[in-house]
């Protein structure tokens, strides 16, 4: 009988722990408030299972083994993901590796590799985590072999010590115990486990005794934010042949913490906690290509966190902020920073009035902020605000770099119009220039424009430049911005504009410009294939 690993399985796993996410989440305390536990692991676990669910009816083990590492690695999501990916891959190999051997030798077999290939993800593990969870999972299952134990009694034995394990995690970690919680990733691991027994054996799924628990335990919101620990978690995947896994993860030990490298052959996934996200992307932008990039505010998302601080029941904040964009990526990036609420609209497309009150009573807030990012929408925006039964100020942002400088600045404390003033005070220092096709002929600063031209507009007003090509517009750009006098570029590429070509100007600019530091993010906005911005 071959080992008993499905599609089905995963789609199981996955559902199944979806289910108890919320609980997971409220467990929430070590390492530090990246996201949610419970979350990340969900989203790990759910591109786990679209990518073995690509496979045909009757996959082999070892093509469901290598859709379950692979899929793992790609979606990975926060410190948790990561982690989980890894024992997902130890897992997998462990049961490659074992095959032709008994079944249960085979369960230990690959827990044991799970718990080598996890510890050497992490530089520094630390006991009463999920590594140690994984660790007992392991030392029960060769526990179980060497007793000649059946496959069933095995699968029950392991899913005990998985459960005493959470139990303990609370005496090998005195945060948790302070807290009054079980580690939510070791919590999650032992669930996970749990699914794979009831999978495993055709029978109703167990849950995890809450008794096994000391009557200290308990599942409550832990407000465990520190404003001295970096502000942004920071993701993305890495490819390159070249690529020195142990040497760019040294480099992330100096510019942050939390710091996390896996995979191989040139595929990694990379997270870490930072001040300064630009940077560390600058520098893995000069090593290979960057995809799926996620920058999370962390003290965005404690206070997001039911019942964080205020105590309150649903995510309240007393300063809400509405920003108008379009493009993806761009959104991705503003919710990431810390926009509540999106309304779609920019250069072609203004959203009213009406759309912008909308949005803001929507939200659970006190006050509200707007950004317009776009002269055409300020007026708008200014509207709204004057028509709001709740308090609301506008920040004038002319265009989506200014957005990210002003929610780079956002600070919660205060009111509303004390904070606009502030963060308004923040885009002065950025200089946007954009970049599109002209749509008739027409005359300007730059003489005659001729329909089908690319041009560049700078802060929304003039357009400064004019050519046949996209970089031949952006190097004159860059060259009346006086770009050598600042000290970083933001390169957000747009949906008409391919990786390879916005690479490739990237590298451009460093060239033109070894002194300042360029960040390349897809923004996916329409219509213009380039904006560029800097500081």
């Amino acid at each position: 009988m071959d080992y008993p690993l499905t599609q089905s399985l995963f789609a199981l796993i996955s559902k199944t722990f979806k289910e108890r996410v919320e609980e997971i989440n409220r467990l929430n305390v070590f390492p530090v408030p990246d996201g949610d536990t419970g979350t990340n692991m969900s989203l790990t676990l759910d591109a786990v299972t679209d990518e073995v669910a690509k496979l045909p009816a009757g996959a082999s083990l070892e093509e469901i083994c290598h859709a379950a590492t692979h899929g793992s690695l790609m979606g990975a999501r926060g410190n948790s993901g990561v982690i989980t990916s890894q024992i997902i891959r130890g897992l997998c190999e462990g049961l490659v590796e074992s095959a032709g051997q008994s079944q249960v030798e085979r369960l230990a077999h690959s827990l044991e590799s799970a718990t080598r290939v996890a510890y050497q993800a992490v530089r520094k593990p630390v006991e009463g985590t999920i590594l140690t969870v994984c660790k007992d999972l392991g030392i029960a299952a060769r526990d179980a072999a060497d007793q000649g134990l059946s496959f069933e009694e095995a699968l029950d034995q392991v899913a005990q010590a998985g459960h005493e394990s959470v139990a303990r995690t609370p005496d090998l970690l005195p945060v948790l115990k302070e807290s009054g919680v079980v580690d939510a990733g070791g919590y999650g691991l032992a669930l996970i486990f749990d699914a794979v027994t009831a999978g495993m054996l055709d029978r109703e799924l167990t849950q995890i005794p809450l008794e096994l628990m000391s009557d200290e335990m308990s599942v409550v919101p832990v407000d465990d934010w520190d404003d001295e620990e970096y502000l942004y978690c920071t993701e993305f995947l890495l490819f390159g042949d070249e690529i020195e896994r142990e040497s760019f993860h040294d480099y992330l030990a100096e510019q942050g913490g939390s710091e996390l490298v896996v995979g191989d052959g040139g595929e990694f996934k990379v997270h870490v906690h930072t001040d300064d996200p630009s940077v560390i992307l600058a520098h893995a932008l000069s090593l290979g290509e960057v995809s799926d990039v996620h920058i999370n505010n962390m003290r965005k998302q404690q206070a997001a966190r039911p019942g964080a601080s205020s105590g309150q029941s649903d995510a309240h904040k007393h300063v809400g902020v509405v920003a108008v964009a379009s493009g993806s990526g761009i959104v991705d990036i503003l919710k990431s920073l810390g926009v509540d609420a999106i309304v779609s609209g920019g250069q072609t497309m203004n959203p009213s009035t009406a759309d912008l009150v909308e949005a803001a009573e929507k939200l659970n807030c006190d006050e509200v902020i707007f950004l317009p990012n776009n002269k055409n929408i300020i007026m708008a925006a200014q509207t709204a605000a004057d028509v709001m039964d709740k308090p609301a100020s506008v920040v004038p942002t002319r265009s989506i770099p200014q957005a990210f400088a002003a929610m780079l600045n956002y600070n919660e404390e205060g009111d509303a119009p004390q904070i606009a003033e502030e963060m308004t005070e923040a885009i002065a220092d950025v200089l946007t220039a954009e970049i599109t096709v002209a749509i008739k002929d027409a005359k300007g600063n730059v003489g005659d424009i001729k329909e089908g031209q690319y041009i560049g507009i700078i802060n929304g007003k003039e357009i400064e430049a004019v050519g046949t090509s996209v970089a031949d517009v952006a190097i004159d750009m860059l060259a009346f911005m006086k770009a050598e006098d600042y000290e970083t570029l933001t390169v957000l590429a747009g949906l008409d504009l391919e990786q390879s070509d916005a690479e490739a100007l990237a590298h451009r600019f460093e060239d033109l410009y070894p002194e300042i530091e360029v960040e390349l993010l897809r923004g996916e906005q329409p219509l213009y294939p380039l904006i560029l911005a800097v500081e």
